[in-house]
């Protein structure tokens, strides 16, 4: 997986939003935060950011009201939008081989046994961004690091080792 600056935009500006969501006196469906506004608070360039929230409206992920009293407020509640929703609203697949989603990689001979690897990374990636919300993120709650528990790289009650540290 490849974190392009485009979905690390997304999601802080997503996570900005939720915050103004959460403020003691939040417009119906959460405080309605400004592109201009977004762009300064997280250091996104403002021509890049106003890309980055058409997809994300399209997405149905934000809601948009134009005008002077205008701006972006979350679709959703926090609790209901992942990191995944977001990475996928602005990137497409979770993972991709040569460009291309991991679905759609294809080898023969040999190398036959690579697809299935991608799609375990895929499966892995998208188990800790499904999982993780914009509100867990914004409350600490909810550690997304898998773990044996989860499935991945063991099983129950075996601890996951990392490969070159030790346990």
């Amino acid at each position: 997986m490849y974190v392009s600056a485009r979905s690390d935009y997304a999601l802080r500006a997503m996570l900005a939003v939720a915050a103004a969501a959460r403020s003691p006196r939040p417009a119906p469906g959460g405080e309605l935060v400004k592109a201009a506004a977004l762009a300064e608070s997280q250091a996104i360039p403002l021509s890049f950011l106003q890309g980055i929230l058409l997809d994300l409206r399209r997405a149905g992920l934000l809601f948009s009201h134009r005008g002077t009293d205008g701006g972006y407020a979350l679709a959703r509640p926090a609790a209901e939008i992942s990191v995944g929703d977001v990475l996928r609203a602005v990137g497409g697949s979770l993972t991709s081989v040569r460009g291309l989603p991991a679905e759609v990689a294809g080898y023969h001979g040999v190398a036959a046994g690579l697809r299935d690897v991608w799609l375990a990374v895929d499966g892995a990636i998208a188990l800790v961004v499904d999982r993780t919300t914009l509100a867990a993120l914004l409350t600490g709650e909810d550690d997304p690091t898998p773990t044996a528990r989860d499935g991945v790289g063991a099983t129950a009650r075996t601890p996951v080792v990392d490969p070159v540290g030790g346990a």
